[in-house]
């Protein structure tokens, strides 16, 4: 099933949805697998995993802000539109895309934030 490739059409059906749950990233040796991980990315220094935070987590918290339109590996714009739509409003974002969507991780303090000017750029989209 391919994804969607027009910008304007992604932006208009965004439809972002906000994660209840917190996540942390957490880095370590490859042959430390996590279960409950979901990504992981392998570097030269280690393995990167988001995992959902638990009481003991101390790092910064993140909420996923899932972008429910499908869109395509290959279209272009998607990231910079929605980096950019955050960083008009101070807020850092780490970017996450898989197969069917892209996955926006913002601190847990600036979730509510985020959404909406998440939600403001598609709306915009739409007129």
């Amino acid at each position: 099933m391919a994804g969607e490739m027009d910008l304007q059409v992604m932006l208009a059906t965004l439809s972002p949805h906000r994660d209840a749950r917190e996540y942390v990233f957490v880095t370590g040796p490859e042959h430390d697998m996590r279960s409950d991980a979901i990504m992981s990315f392998t570097e030269r220094e280690g393995v990167t995993r988001i995992v959902p935070a638990t009481d003991e987590t101390a790092d910064l918290r993140y909420v996923r802000i899932e972008l429910q339109v499908h869109s395509s590996l290959t279209a272009v714009g998607l990231t910079a539109a929605v980096s950019d739509a955050l960083t008009r409003v101070n807020i850092s974002a780490n970017i996450v895309a898989a197969f069917y969507h892209d996955h926006v991780f913002v601190p847990t303090a600036r979730a509510d934030d985020a959404l909406q000017a998440l939600l403001d750029l598609s709306r915009a989209a739409q007129a």
